[in-house]
């Protein structure tokens, strides 16, 4: 695929920027759609009537789909273009989303999930490849900024926008807001973006084995990595996905390597710096998804907020990344991205770890200044290591690239919210045991921390009597899932500054 041209001869530079934006709305709406949703499943189950053990399957209908479709950008941008992909595939956003607010049953509401699943999914790697495709190297920085930005805003702002729609107008909202914007930049898009021919005899290479092997491979790990918490690790239906999925992926991978036009380009990662980004990518998943995943679950079960107190609270991550976005801008064109990407996980890390020392009344305050540093790092995470991955690459292999450099931060967050899950659910009891036998030992300190009156706990030794317990309980069983919530914290703290380790082994790229 040649470097493609701007859609006029004389075409100014406001033309691609505005194709890019239109892009990036998409992108943007696409991203957003997964948070309000799950922010609102409580009021879609009750509306449709939906049993409890099948409502998350409205997530995760849309998030197979998803990353069974990230990893086709490339395969598709050859068949369709550029310009046609997205347009396609924002026009199906737009079709789905409609099908989901008319839902009128569960079954109908998952099948449209899909649609809007997949379509979505091609929507994210084709901004990124359309970043090293449509501008010269002066203006990438910039345009990765962009993107980079509404990529981590969109699950900040989500709790907002989701609770605030279901609780003034209805849960049909979460889907329909998607409508216009979604109109809107497809019209912008076809008419401002790129203008190639359609190649359909891409189709007589299409490998459609190789197809359903990655489908499987894919779907199968999202569904382990789904049940594997609640389920067990070691259960019969985990380890069932988990060898499914080991099959089909090593098949999958051996079949592409030797096929000349593979629907997925894995020679990418014969490139060290791809392999080094991608794994960066991978790591920022974890960090990402775990943190924007782990504050609801606290400041919803801990400390009971509704949505949209869960969203003003989270805002405060959002707002640290547009302040740092322009700074973030002028370094990467000056410096090493090995070393703000370095900068980046490392301030990351810290973050992270800044909010494993949570305790049962821990709130806004306490989560501020952990917000600030993640907020201020993000960016440094996502634009080197994306200039690591991508810049260097020749353009007819950004899209498939750039599939696989998307699929990697989609699959670190599915580990790392399965990580955190498992931690969850496995410690929370052997550390609210802890806690029983510090208070029964009369330890002040735990008590203090479990929000135990003193005068009950001082002094004491041996079990406690049924009105203690049966006032104690509560506590005591809340204190314990915010320790285990805090071990999560850590994990994700340790595992994101591991990322560091990588990053030498990168090639110096060019400066913008």
């Amino acid at each position: 695929m040649k470097r493609v041209e701007p859609a006029h001869p004389d075409a100014n530079p406001a033309i691609v920027w505005l194709g890019f934006i239109a892009m990036c709305v998409g992108m943007f709406m696409a991203i957003l759609d997964v948070q309000v949703v799950a922010t609102s499943l409580p009021t879609i189950q009750s509306a449709l009537d939906i049993g409890p053990d099948q409502m998350s399957w409205i997530q995760t209908a849309y998030l197979i789909a998803e990353v069974v479709a990230i990893p086709l950008t490339g395969l598709l941008t050859r068949l369709l273009t550029m310009r046609w992909l997205f347009v396609t595939a924002i026009g199906l956003f737009v079709t789905a989303s409609a099908g989901c607010a008319a839902s009128s049953s569960f079954g109908e509401l998952v099948a449209w999930r899909v649609l809007q699943g997949f379509s979505g999914g091609t929507l994210i790697p084709s901004v990124f490849s359309a970043v090293f495709i449509l501008f010269p190297n002066e203006r990438q920085a910039l345009a990765t900024t962009i993107a980079g930005v509404l990529a981590v805003l969109a699950p900040t702002v989500g709790p907002i926008v989701g609770g605030w729609l279901t609780e003034t107008y209805s849960w049909h909202w979460l889907f329909l807001i998607n409508i216009p914007p979604g109109i809107a930049s497809a019209i912008l898009a076809a008419r401002f973006l790129p203008r190639q021919a359609v190649d359909p005899s891409e189709l007589r290479h299409l490998d459609g084995l190789s197809l359903l092997l990655m489908a499987t491979a894919l779907t199968s790990l999202e569904l382990s990595l789904k049940e594997a918490p609640t389920s067990g690790w070691t259960s019969a239906y985990v380890l069932s996905l988990l060898a499914i999925c080991l099959a089909s992926g090593g098949i999958f991978i051996a079949r592409s390597l030797r096929r000349r036009r593979p629907i997925v380009d894995l020679g990418n990662f014969a490139d060290r710096n791809f392999l080094v980004g991608s794994t960066l990518s991978f790591v920022l998943g974890i960090g990402l998804f775990g943190s924007v995943y782990l504050m609801p679950v606290f400041l919803a079960f801990v400390r009971g907020h509704d949505a949209l107190e869960i969203g003003m609270t989270m805002l405060v991550t959002g707002i640290a990344q547009l302040v740092t976005a322009p700074v973030a801008v002028a370094l990467e064109k000056r410096m090493d991205a090995r070393l703000l990407s370095a900068i980046g996980f490392a301030l990351f890390a810290i973050g992270v770890g800044m909010s494993a020392f949570q305790d049962p009344r821990s709130d806004y305050d306490a989560m501020f200044w952990p917000q600030i540093v993640r907020g201020v790092a993000i960016m440094f995470c996502l634009l080197p290591p994306t200039r690591l991955a991508l810049g260097t690459l020749p353009p007819d292999r950004i899209p498939d690239a750039s599939g696989l450099f998307n699929l990697m931060r989609n699959l670190g967050g599915a580990i790392g919210i399965a990580l955190i899950d498992t931690i969850i659910y496995t410690r929370s009891e052997p550390l609210g045991q802890n806690l029983w036998a510090r208070l029964q030992a009369g330890d002040l300190g735990t008590a203090a921390f479990v929000g135990a009156p003193a005068e009950i706990v001082s002094s004491h030794s041996g079990s406690f009597d049924a009105d203690a317990t049966a006032m104690l309980d509560p506590l005591v069983q809340t204190a314990a899932s915010v320790q285990a919530i805090n071990e999560a914290w850590l994990v994700v703290a340790i595992l994101t500054g591991c990322a560091l380790l990588c990053i030498p082994f990168a090639k110096r790229p060019a400066l913008t």
